[in-house]
Parts: structure tokens; sequence; C-alpha cells
């Protein structure tokens, strides 16, 4: 008898689909591939051909030039060889999704990146049943729960208001948390314009586009040093200390990162104000999904692997590291 799974094989590269002759989020080139999100870590451009939502495919065509692209709206099923293939939301950014494989009998869900707290701007993770559960576990750890977005987003903006004559520099990634975080000022009160980088603009106009309502957005560079103060300045995390940031009005230095839980980080950024805000699912949410779903398998594609499928034996669910290479936090 077959192995549970056994037509679905781990690579370093990638997960391949052997019924479909497909992979999911290759670090290579592939003639077939399945994407489960936009983020670098898991979107590459060079293949053959690819199957995603129509706005991870719009993410792609922007940060690659035009995909040979196959979109696939959520729910929608689609037939790869002698496997049934669906696509359903998994909150993480705008447009991702997990990939529910069907194939002799066996369901195999791969969740690429997800959390399961509300986002303004994606449709909220869908749990669907399965024989076998494909999960990240960027922030398997105890360590990490993350605290209410709302709080953080408070706590951003008081810091504002106690200090009108500076402005606040927050670094934040291009695709999905700078959005999030925007639309999440707007949701507390916040309706004053809101600075960004140029590195954010093509991403903010994509959102936009797909109606993420962001409110009034001014280009940070070439705007003169008055005009900032007591203004959020959205920038990437490799400018928060670069020659560019030089010229705001005293920036008081915040990133919006789940991994701003971890000082040592905070501190190597010389981040003032860290900001626990994550597109990932902590601790608590990973291992409540892995309840919630009650597979009779998990395999965890990267992240903190051990630390969760000890947790899974201990819990009396079988478990497996995939040692996937290539994905981390480049989104968090």
């Amino acid at each position: 008898m077959a192995r549970l799974g056994s037509w679905v094989k781990p690579f370093p590269e990638g997960i391949y689909v052997a019924p479909a002759d497909a992979w999911i989020d290759p670090s290579q080139p592939k003639p077939k591939a399945l994407v489960t999100h936009g983020h670098g870590d898991h979107a590459r451009g060079g293949h053959g051909a690819v199957w995603a939502t129509q706005e991870t495919l719009a993410i792609m065509d922007c940060r690659y030039g035009p995909q040979p692209g196959n979109p696939v709206a959520y729910g929608e099923t689609v037939r790869l060889g002698e496997v049934e293939a669906s696509f359903v939301p998994a909150g993480h950014v705008l447009g991702s999704a997990q990939i529910v494989l069907e194939h002799a009998g066996e369901r195999i869900v791969v969740s690429g990146d997800y959390k399961r707290r509300p986002d303004p701007t994606c449709a909220p993770f869908e749990p669907i049943p399965c024989d076998i559960f494909v999960t990240e576990a960027t922030f398997g750890l105890p360590v990490f729960r993350h605290p209410a977005t709302a709080g953080e987003v408070d706590r951003l903006l008081q810091r504002l208001h106690d200090n009108p004559e500076r402005c606040i520099l927050v670094g934040t990634y291009a695709l999905g948390k700078a959005q999030r975080l925007i639309v999440e000022l707007r949701c507390r009160g916040h309706h004053d314009p809101i600075y960004i980088h140029g590195a954010l603009e093509r991403l903010c106009e994509l959102y936009a586009g797909f109606g993420v309502p962001l409110g009034e957005l001014r280009p940070a560079t070439g705007v003169a040093k008055d005009e900032l103060r007591g203004k959020i300045v959205l920038a990437p995390p490799g400018a928060l200390n670069d020659r560019w940031s030089r010229r705001l009005p005293d920036p008081i230095t915040a990133m919006a990162s789940g991994w701003m839980r971890v000082r040592q980080r905070a501190r190597q950024r010389n981040v003032e104000l860290p900001l626990i805000v994550s597109d990932h699912a902590d601790w608590d949410e990973l291992t409540a999904t892995i309840r919630e779903l009650a597979p009779r398998e998990v395999w965890i594609t990267h992240g903190r692997e051990e630390a969760l499928k000890h947790w899974c034996m201990t819990h009396q669910i079988k478990a497996r590291e995939l040692n996937l290479v290539g994905y981390e936090d480049e989104d968090d």
C-alpha cells in the first residue's frame, strides 16, 4: 500500500506534484508552477507557465515583467494531469492562497504563508480539513505570540502625538506589510497624508487598483523637511539607516515586523519603536490551526520546524520536516 501523500514529493527547490507534473512555489524556473503568493521567496520569474490568483499574477508582473499566467479564482478548481487543484484564501497578503490538491482519494493542503487574524487588505484564511497539511513555521516557537494589531498601531499614533516636531519613520516590507499598516492606521482614525519611499509606490498603486482603500499617499522624496514634521513616513527596512533617511526631521525610527518580538533584531536595526505586526501565524495560531484541521500528517516547509514537529508528535500527529531552501522572512 502506497504511503500517504506519496504522489507529492519535497525537493530542496520546492514541492513537486508528480501526477500533475507541476511544482508549488519552486525556487528555480520550472515548466509548470503553482504559486501561493507574490513574495519573492515564493514567487520567482522564469517559469514556463504559472497558476495563481489574479492578484498574485499582477504582483509577479509588477516585479518580474509579464508572466505566462493562468489566473485561478478563489474556490475555482483546475485539473492538472490527474490532480484537481483549487485555491482558497490564506490571509497572508493580497491574493495569497492555500493550494488544495486532490488525487487518489487524498486531500493535501499546501498553506504557503498564512495568518489567522483579521487583515483589511486581503481575504481571511479559510480552513480546509485535509489528510496532510503542509504548513509554514516562520514563528514556530512558543515565544512568538503576537499582540493585538490595534494596540501596536495605537502605540505608533501615541508616539506621533507626543512628538509633533518629529516624524516617525517606519520600516515596512513593500508587499503586504506597507499596505496593511496604512489601512490599519486609517481604521484607527489617522487620515492625514502618509508619506512613502519610492520603493513602495508601485505596489501601493497595485493594491489601490484592486480596491484596497489606502487614502492619501504622498512621495517622501524631495519633500521639505518641515512638511514631514508630525507625519508618518514608510520606507523599506533597508532605508531606515541609509543616506535617504538623514534628510528627515529628527525621525523616530520604527519597524513593523513579527521579528520585533526579538529585542536583538530591533537593536541591530537601531529601532527606537519596535511594532510587532506580523503577516504570519504565531505559535498559538499555528497550533490552533493544526488542531482545527485535524490532519493525519503535518509537513513543515520552513521556519522553526523542529519545535512545531515536536508539538505535533506530543499530540499524536505524525509530522515531518521538508527542509526546503530559499524560504524565510523576506516578507516579515
